[in-house]
């Protein structure tokens, strides 16, 4: 009988197996995570003067909560599913939730041209722009720079007075700041800042009309603006702003403006009701925009019209391409057909292509004289002249773009489904198009469903389509707001940004109706889709 011999565990000489586990062990996993966890911090406490000065509390209390949500997770051992749900649920908040937010919030106001600043830049630039020059006022060799956009700003005077040409001042809206850090003094003038861009006699053209808002204020309640290109002077305003009855005064002519309503703005006027300036400020309008929207017959009617069409074109071109890509992946599914790979490759050109090259070269092909598709055709048909002929070239264009998409989303999910449930519709006596319809399709819509809700809500606002192809037209003279072929959102683009000027707010307001529709057609459709699953 064999002796049998057990060990003892303390005894034992074999080295314990450690089980690591991956992405938490080891050095450079380590480092790995101090140096983003260093970044998150450094940046945070980057931002952190910045936003303070600018008195921006909400974004770095933002800051600072982001920063600790992701120390507290990634710092520890700890919260295993938070390490993969935290990056997602911070990107959904700041890219969808927080432009939805402030999109809402927008709509609610009047912002847009005329109305980009608040109440008290306006008064200040009102009261700026009334100053006039004296026989004694101080003069100034001035140089204008920008630490931004040379065209758009944000512009900086960097000021050297004429009687003390060693002294320089750096003047914004903000103030006067003497002797500023960075400057080069070249005989009375500035030649030269660090960290900004020095705008040439042609610059300061193109700008004016910015340069003409900006009154840099002193302390002794006088305003410094510029005089040309090249000098500016300290001058005393006509005009006074009282803030306690909220009116402005002319001083030469002792008229009062006082704050009146005029449409959706407000404007200081007179006792007749002229304004002494067109510019008025950002101010809450409450539900207006909405009802603008419900109220204005125009905007209603061209709404509901527009809306019906968005419906057709988005229901038809999901339809369209889903039907044309499904037959070209069962065809080519069949192991009977002979260079699938080649013919599959061809077909999935018109996907390889970036879309806004395919709407310009199709738009070419519609020309009535010159284009391809009369050629070929030998058709006269003025395609961009008439709504009816714009829609269809829509959505024509429409089907060869989408169509490569649907390909290979039913190609996939054909072959996904089991070849042997094939074969038992067979033996059952289903073939041919009869097992298509009660075995491969509904399998298939199970797979395709939710892509096709997304399709939907993809062409719903499909705005390169309509922008590139015809412009949202054609247009008619009665009416050349809403054009042909606008669906809501290129119309929505029209009235935020067309020749009626910026509607920021209003167009917000339409932003937010155009989303609820598109969420509720969306569930609506994520809701029908339910009943397939009971197909498997």
């Amino acid at each position: 009988m064999a002796d049998l011999q057990t060990s003892d565990p303390s005894t034992d000489t074999e080295p314990r197996r450690r089980f690591t586990q991956p992405g938490r062990d080891g050095v450079p996993a380590l480092l790995v995570k101090v140096l983003f966890l260093g970044v998150v911090v450094g940046t945070a406490i980057a931002l952190s003067p910045a936003l303070v000065g600018n008195g921006s509390w909400f974004f770095l209390g933002a800051i600072w909560v982001v920063a600790a949500i992701l120390v507290a997770t990634y710092a520890t051992g700890r919260a295993l599913p938070a390490k993969y749900l935290v990056p997602g649920t911070l990107m959904l908040a700041l890219f969808v939730v927080y432009p939805i937010a402030l999109t809402a919030k927008t709509s609610f106001t009047n912002y847009g041209d005329g109305t980009r600043n608040d109440k008290q830049t306006t008064v200040d630039q009102i009261v700026g722009s009334s100053v006039t020059r004296s026989a004694d006022s101080p003069q100034y060799n001035l140089t204008v720079a920008t630490d931004g956009d040379p065209a758009s700003g944000p512009f900086t005077y960097f000021l050297v007075p004429q009687d003390d040409p060693e002294s320089v001042f750096e003047g914004t809206a903000d103030g006067l700041e003497e002797d500023p850090s960075g400057v080069t003094l070249d005989n009375g003038r500035v030649t030269a800042v660090d960290g900004y861009t020095i705008l040439n006699i042609k610059q300061i053209s193109a700008a004016s009309d910015a340069l003409d808002e900006i009154a840099v204020p002193t302390d002794d309640d006088t305003f410094i603006v510029r005089d040309g290109t090249s000098e500016a002077f300290e001058g005393a305003p006509t005009l006074v702003y009282d803030e306690d009855a909220d009116t402005i005064t002319d001083t030469t002519s002792d008229t009062v403006y006082t704050v009146a309503k005029q449409g959706d703005r407000e404007y200081f006027v007179d006792g007749d009701g002229t304004r002494i300036s067109d510019q008025s400020w950002t101010a809450n309008v409450g539900t207006r925009n909405y009802e603008r929207i419900a109220t204005d017959s125009q905007i209603r009617t061209d709404f509901a019209k527009i809306f019906v069409w968005n419906v057709v074109f988005a229901t038809l071109s999901v339809v369209g391409t889903f039907l044309l890509g499904l037959l070209f992946a069962i065809t080519l599914n069949d192991p009977r057909v002979r260079g699938q790979k080649i013919y599959r490759a061809l077909l999935i050109l018109p996907y390889a292509i970036p879309g806004f090259i395919s709407l310009l070269l199709w738009s070419s092909f519609y020309n009535r004289d010159f284009g391809l598709i009369n050629d070929l055709t030998g058709l006269d048909v003025n395609w961009f002249g008439g709504a009816t002929t714009a829609k269809i070239a829509v959505l024509i264009t429409n089907l060869w773009m989408g169509f490569p998409y649907m390909f290979l989303v039913s190609t996939g999910a054909l072959q996904a489904i089991p070849e042997d449930l094939r074969e038992a519709a067979t033996i059952d006596g289903a073939g041919g198009f009869a097992g298509f319809r009660r075995i491969t399709f509904p399998l298939l819509l199970v797979t395709v469903a939710p892509l096709l809700v997304a399709t939907f809500a993809f062409n719903f606002n499909n705005f390169g389509a309509i922008y590139l192809l015809t412009g949202g037209g054609p247009f008619t003279p009665e009416n050349p707001t809403a054009g042909g072929t606008d669906i809501l959102i290129s119309y929505l683009y029209r009235l935020a940004f067309g020749a009626g000027g910026v509607q920021i707010g209003f167009a917000s307001a339409v932003s937010v109706v155009l989303f609820v529709i598109t969420g509720v057609m969306a569930a609506l459709q994520f809701r029908a889709t339910r009943s397939l699953e009971d197909v498997n």
